[in-house]
């Protein structure tokens, strides 16, 4: 009897390739999958062989339970959600290690993935080039790096804050954030603040191209590098302090104060006139003065720079903190880490090297002061820079630094004291007629100035959005100005000095020689329209090295006995 089950055997398939090749496909996605969370988490710095293990042992287990289970698909269900359940797992733990712009599966990663990060970068820039302390050009970062997110942070600020106007950028550390504040026309402003996270990216960036210690978080560090904007260079310094609470950042633009002149300073054309007859001097002592913040710096570098012809005269500058670099003006920077060396000490170094010019900042010591007096009389003209409220203050202050009145007044050429004020913005500042008390109370002719000035208010469109003057950015003024209250003494007025029993007699001689109070000059300003009158008050209500700016009657002149 034949076999018939046996001639009737046909060859069989034993594996079926749709579901051969899905169980390749996944396996082959497994194995890079554990390659990524092996290399990643060692850049997120966060446990290795746990997290590896775990991505091996869950892929193994699915791909067992896959074989295992009978039906096909329940198996290839469970071998992804296991693999995915892992991976997510992963995701999540690294997504809260590192900084937002390097968390991976969130909606910015996913866009970006979709975008031309390099030509990002580039939008980024805002038209800008970095140039570092060692004057090399910064190239565009790595895209995704910590340092790409501190650049974008940096230019963005950047270019706000010159639109802003801001000279200085403030970032102090909070509790859950950095405050941020702009100092625009000398006023602080405060801005939105910034991420801890945002500001440690930038700070790493920034002492980078300043040439500084990234590690260092403690002791103050300075730098300094450059921007580039539509071929505008602008030098900015960068000093990082540390703190209890984080690192303090100060971002300062640096001032071209070479290019300032005696106009620009603010001084009436008959200042302006008697200051360029120092240009003839050959000899003697010009105080310059002001409560800190006050403008004083500005008029002693545009003093040695434009009102003295730096190819013919050697003129020298000793600072302990230079604000700018002045061409054709040997400037000397005293460090208090300079073992032994005082200041008055490096004054003394100083005028050793022969200049017939100098400028000596702070100089509140009494051996400082008799070191510049002492230079006057040998021939140089000297430019010294003490706090004082008033001229009268500067020259009571001077006298007893120096210790002897007539050896002072014999050699002092002139006093110097000022303040800021801000410009009122031409484009949007406010005429308004003031109450007559107000003209009694600082002396303004009612029957000549009729109206005075003051910041626009802000103005709404009809979505009740706020309209910004394109000109001062809403802040009311553009720019700033100086006050001067100012005295040339003659033999007639050193004479005064010597014999004065009381400060009112030396006030008396000044007054009589056509000296104006730093109040009267302010209300000047305030009746051409230049500034309002409450920055005025601001201004002057600021609390002085001494007492009030005009000199009690009671008070005895110095270097008399009181």
């Amino acid at each position: 009897m034949p076999i018939v089950f046996v001639a009737n055997a046909e060859p069989g398939a034993y594996i079926s390739l749709l579901k051969f090749v899905p169980l390749i496909g996944l396996f082959l996605v497994w194995l890079p999958l554990i390659n990524w969370v092996f290399r990643d988490a060692q850049e997120v710095q966060t446990n290795v062989s746990n997290w590896t293990l775990t991505i091996v042992l869950v892929g193994m287990a699915g791909l067992f339970l896959w074989l295992l289970v009978p039906m096909y698909l329940i198996g290839l269900l469970l071998y992804v959600i296991s693999l995915l359940a892992a991976s997510m797992a992963y995701v999540i733990h690294r997504n809260g290690r590192v900084a937002e712009f390097e968390r991976v599966l969130t909606s910015s990663h996913l866009k970006s993935l979709f975008v031309n990060e390099n030509k990002k970068l580039t939008k980024a820039s805002r038209g800008m080039t970095i140039i570092t302390a060692n004057n090399n050009e910064v190239p565009l970062p790595r895209p995704k790096s910590r340092e790409a997110f501190g650049f974008q942070t940096l230019c963005e600020m950047i270019e706000d804050a010159l639109w802003r106007r801001a000279t200085i950028i403030h970032l102090m550390p909070g509790q859950q954030e950095y405050g941020v504040t702009y100092f625009i026309d000398g006023m602080a402003c405060p801005q939105p603040g910034r991420s801890r996270e945002e500001v440690d990216y930038l700070v790493h960036f920034l002492k980078e191209v300043a040439d500084l210690d990234v590690n260092e978080k403690r002791k103050p560090q300075t730098g300094k590098f450059r921007i580039v904007k539509d071929s505008a260079k602008i030098p900015w310094e960068l000093t990082t302090a540390g703190s209890t609470a984080g690192e303090q950042i100060k971002l300062l633009k640096k001032e071209e104060y070479s290019l300032l002149k005696l106009e620009d300073l603010g001084m009436t054309p008959e200042q302006v006139e008697i200051f360029r007859q120092f240009r003839s001097l050959d000899r003697g002592l010009i105080i310059l003065s002001g409560p800190p913040k006050s403008g004083v710096t500005s008029t002693m570098y545009t003093m040695l720079r434009n009102n003295h012809d730096p190819f013919m005269n050697n003129i020298n500058m000793l600072e302990k903190n230079p604000a700018a670099d002045i061409p054709n003006v040997t400037q000397y920077e005293y460090s208090s880490a300079e073992a032994g060396v005082t200041y008055p000490r490096k004054l003394q170094t100083v005028l050793r090297t022969g200049p017939n010019i100098i400028g000596i900042e702070a100089c509140d010591e009494k051996e400082c002061a008799g070191l510049a007096t002492q230079a006057a009389k040998d021939g140089l003209i000297v430019y010294a820079m003490i706090e004082a409220g008033s001229v009268l203050q500067a020259l009571s202050k001077w006298i007893q630094l120096v210790g002897d009145k007539n050896l002072a007044a014999s050699t002092l050429t002139a006093i110097v004291n000022q303040r800021i004020v801000r410009v009122l913005c031409e484009q949007c500042k406010q005429a308004y007629q003031p109450n007559q008390d107000l003209f009694r109370k600082f002396n303004i002719p009612a029957d000549k100035i009729k109206v005075l000035y003051r910041p626009g208010e802000i103005e709404y469109d009809k979505h009740n959005r706020p309209i910004i003057c394109e000109a001062c950015q809403g802040t009311g003024y553009l720019g700033r100005t100086g006050v001067f209250e100012t005295i040339i003494l003659d033999d007639k007025l050193r004479e005064a000095i010597r014999t004065a029993s009381a400060v009112k007699d030396i006030a008396a001689a000044f007054r009589k020689a056509g000296m104006l109070y730093l109040q009267e000059q302010a209300i000047k300003k305030v009746a051409k329209g230049t500034t309002s009158i409450q920055e005025v008050i601001r201004q002057l209500a600021v609390p002085q090295t001494a007492s009030a700016a005009k000199p009690s009657k009671d008070e005895p002149a110095p270097g008399n006995a009181g």
